[in-house]
């Protein structure tokens, strides 16, 4: 099982460590990353390398997931095995959607919040990052000011029709999916949960988790569980079982 974090977000951050037990619990090998313009450093938490965060893109996060898969298969990590279950939240969930769609080794999927089109959760930086080639996006939870140069703009330009094509890539999905996503999302409308739903094959189920929000109620730092995340965590288990017993 690997695990895909967000924009802004970390292997480590809220909810992830607490997932990755339950599945390590349920029998699963989990491994869970940081990519590599998260921005975060050593200490899995702190965004102190900035200059990676500011120049990440959507294709350099691919690259990233595949380097994890290919050492979750050719036995690096001290893991050897054909296939894998993928999960991915937010910006996570669509890179996870774009591999899905090309490797046939995906025996299973779940998306929680995904976006269904990249540049959505930049779309207010957009015009001052095309004017100037950088903005600041703020993270919430410390107050501090991240950095951002237009080469993940650039990058959706060139690619947002083909291989960034989220939607597009929904439709080449084969590995079972279960998309979830909550009906007061503030930062991905669970219309984006709904497009993707639409555009998937039959063997794609879409559960709406009533008033949850984008971390379905999670915090950071890590607060403890609660209903809307216990439900998605349960649901999230039971699919994989489903489909990687």
């Amino acid at each position: 099982m690997v695990l895909c974090h967000g924009l802004k977000g970390f292997k480590d951050w809220g909810f992830f460590p607490y997932l990755a037990e339950r599945l390590a619990r349920s029998g699963f090998s989990v491994v869970s990353f940081n990519f590599s313009g998260a921005g975060v450093g050593e200490d899995n938490e702190t965004f102190d390398e900035l200059e990676r965060f500011a120049h990440n893109t959507y294709t350099n996060e691919l690259r990233d997931l595949y380097t994890v898969l290919d050492a979750v298969t050719n036995g690096a990590l001290g893991l050897r095995t054909t296939d894998y279950g993928l999960l991915g939240h937010s910006m996570g969930g669509g890179i996870a959607v774009l591999r899905a769609a090309q490797d046939e080794r995906v025996r299973a999927l779940v998306t929680w919040a995904a976006v269904a089109r990249f540049g959505r959760l930049l779309a207010p930086l957009t015009e001052q990052l095309r004017r100037t080639g950088k903005a600041q996006i703020l993270n919430q939870r410390t107050g501090q000011q991240l950095p951002l140069k237009r080469d993940i703009l650039d990058d959706l330009d060139a690619h947002g029709d083909t291989t960034l094509n989220v939607v597009r890539a929904a439709g080449s999905v084969r590995a079972p999916w279960l998309i979830v996503h909550g009906t007061a999302d503030e930062s991905v409308p669970w219309g984006d949960g709904r497009d993707l739903h639409r555009a998937a094959s039959d063997k794609t189920d879409l559960f709406l988790v009533d008033g949850a929000g984008h971390t379905f109620g999670a915090q950071h730092p890590w607060s403890g569980s609660n209903p809307a995340l216990e439900q998605v965590v349960r649901r999230t288990l039971d699919w994989f079982a489903s489909h990687l017993a």
